[in-house]
């Protein structure tokens, strides 16, 4: 794979593929789905909140006046919402050539999901999990899929996925659970996206499955993502901090969203491969081939995380 600087210009004709990206309110997404529908893709956008949804749809509409995209409302947070949008999207027949999984929640105070998981990590990896399960028959159905999954510099942090996490009975009950430190569980849940992505191109490779399964990186951008997590909780003063250190250090989201873009789009990318900004210490710069923490690489852990994802959502893959 190349290391030359990368833009969105490198972007292969998308006429006749379809695509699905989570989380298209703003940052990340937003500019995934909009560079995705210039390349000429069919984009189906998913977001919590409908309204700000459309609004999105509606900035992209301006700047790509011939977009075909569509908002399917999801909640990664609720399963029974996941499973709705799953059936929505698959319903139809057609194919999903690219799944791009970006959507999340960042630092936020110790909160559950709907079904009862740790915020975080029911959110960040429980959901994509099941959703991409869920979309299964239509990604197994398009010549070549590309799985995309969004993790962050943050997944060094973890040294290990605390399982009890995927256990909304344990949480509920084990009055002996450690302090929660909500740094650490967003790093937990992004080490989760970056073995989650590469125990699925395993398995996809061991059935011969039509899927490769990639992950990527924004580096340091200026989504606005830590501050809607700090701002669930009495964080004002690390959101403050978190403001200068963003004008002082961070990149845009266009330029966060050129590591998912060429993830989801190169052809012959092979399974595996992670993606993110190109400088040292990856915080900015164009996408290039990222590194990967010791902890994410041993597959132990990938199975380990797999069988507890399965019982958690009650979602096997085929």
């Amino acid at each position: 794979m190349s290391v030359s600087e990368w833009t969105t210009a490198d972007i292969p004709g998308l006429a006749g593929r379809r695509a699905l990206v989570t989380g298209v309110t703003g940052g990340l997404g937003l500019n995934v789905v909009r560079e995705l529908a210039r390349a000429g893709a069919d984009v189906v956008a998913t977001a919590r909140n409908v309204e700000r949804g459309r609004s999105a749809l509606a900035s992209i509409r301006r700047d790509v006046p011939d977009a075909s995209v569509d908002l399917v409302e999801l909640d990664l947070a609720s399963l029974a919402s996941v499973r709705a949008a799953a059936v929505r999207v698959v319903a139809d027949g057609r194919p999903l050539d690219i799944c791009v999984n970006v959507a999340g929640v960042m630092a936020a105070p110790d909160r559950r999901t709907v079904d009862g998981f740790e915020l975080q990590i029911g959110t960040n990896h429980l959901g994509h999990f099941a959703l991409v399960g869920g979309l299964w028959p239509a990604l197994v159905a398009a010549p070549a899929a590309r799985v995309v999954t969004v993790s962050s510099l943050m997944h060094w942090l973890a040294r290990r996925i605390e399982l009890r996490r995927l256990d909304a009975d344990a949480l509920g009950s084990d009055a002996r659970a450690p302090r929660y430190r909500k740094w650490i569980a967003y790093s937990e849940s992004k080490l989760a996206n970056v073995v989650f992505a590469l125990e699925l191109d395993r398995r996809a490779m061991a059935a011969a499955a039509p899927v490769v399964s990639v992950a990527a990186h924004p580096g340091y951008s200026a989504t606005g993502l830590q501050h809607a997590g700090l701002a669930m909780g009495n964080y004002s003063f690390e959101r403050f901090l978190l403001r200068v250190a963003t004008w002082v250090v961070a990149q845009s989201p266009e330029a966060g969203a050129w590591p998912l873009l060429r993830a989801a789009t190169e052809v012959g990318l092979p399974g595996g491969s992670y993606l993110g900004p190109g400088s040292v210490g990856e915080a900015h710069g164009a996408p290039a081939p990222a590194r990967i923490s010791r902890t994410a690489l041993d597959p132990e852990l990938g199975r380990c995380l797999w069988a507890a994802s399965e019982s958690a959502t009650g979602v096997a893959y085929p």
